[in-house]
Formats: C-alpha cells, structure tokens, sequence
C-alpha cells in the first residue's frame, strides 16, 4: 500500500464536471493499493498519515501533525501508484489489488483516520476524476507499508 501525502491549501475532486469532495488547508491523499494489503495495512497508514509532522510550527520547523493543526483529508483512490516500471516503457498494473478488493481496504483507510480526529473528504473509488490541489509549500511525502 502507497500513499502519496501532499500538504494543500486546498483541494477538491471533480467527476464529470461536477465538484464531489473539497478540503481546505490539510493534505491529499493518493492511496494505491496492491495485491495482499489488507484492513490492518490500511489502518496502520491512516495513522501515519494523522500522525505526520508536516506542518510548521511557529519557529517554521515541521514539527505539527494533521491532527494537530485540525486539517482536513482528502483522500482519492490511485492504483496507477502500484505501477512497476522495472521493464520497458510501459508501466504494469499487475500488483495493484483488484477493485472489489481494494475498495473496502480504500474505505477502512478512510474510516481509520476519520477515527483519528481528521475530516476526511473522499474522491469517488473507481471514478475518472480531476482532482485539483493548491500545493502547500510543496510538502509531498510518500509513505508505504
């Protein structure tokens, strides 16, 4: 399991034209999951994710977490995250998990750091979407289980 953690100052995903979840300031979240991550993965990642130091505190030091600072979460399912690019040009997909698998473990992540205090906004799983980030320094972490 992949996440793709980006401070914001604002984001919002849209399908089809029409806005479906925006956060202000916080992070978003691209998730991918593979093949064998389960529920107890993602809730371990929920947790780093609510728990990671990525905002400054006044001395400009990254020393405040998620939590800490009451920013929100948005968070977008990305397979193409679990892309090997090992061999050739194109990018295999062949460890991302398959969707009626991923989608629960998707949501448990989503569950697990709601729980955690984080208002979480979601993309819609399996969408085509645009999502749209205002970057916030940019603080881009990825972090993976």
């Amino acid at each position: 399991m992949r996440a793709l953690v980006q401070r914001v100052r604002a984001a919002c995903v849209l399908v089809e034209g029409e806005t479906v979840a925006e956060i202000g300031a916080g992070v978003c979240v691209l998730l991918g999951v593979a093949d064998g991550d389960g529920h107890a993965e993602a809730a371990r990642l929920a947790r780093k994710v609510a728990f990671l130091r990525i905002f400054e505190n006044p001395a400009g030091r990254f020393d405040r977490s998620l939590q800490e600072v009451s920013g929100a979460a948005l968070v977008v399912s990305q397979f193409t995250l679990i892309a090997d690019t090992a061999k050739g040009n194109r990018p295999s997909f062949s460890r991302a998990a398959d969707p009626r698998a991923a989608e629960p473990i998707y949501a448990t992540f989503c569950t697990e750091l709601a729980g955690h205090g984080v208002e979480v906004a979601r993309g819609v799983f399996g969408a085509r979407m645009v999502v749209e980030i205002e970057n916030d320094g940019p603080v881009t972490i990825l972090l993976e289980t």
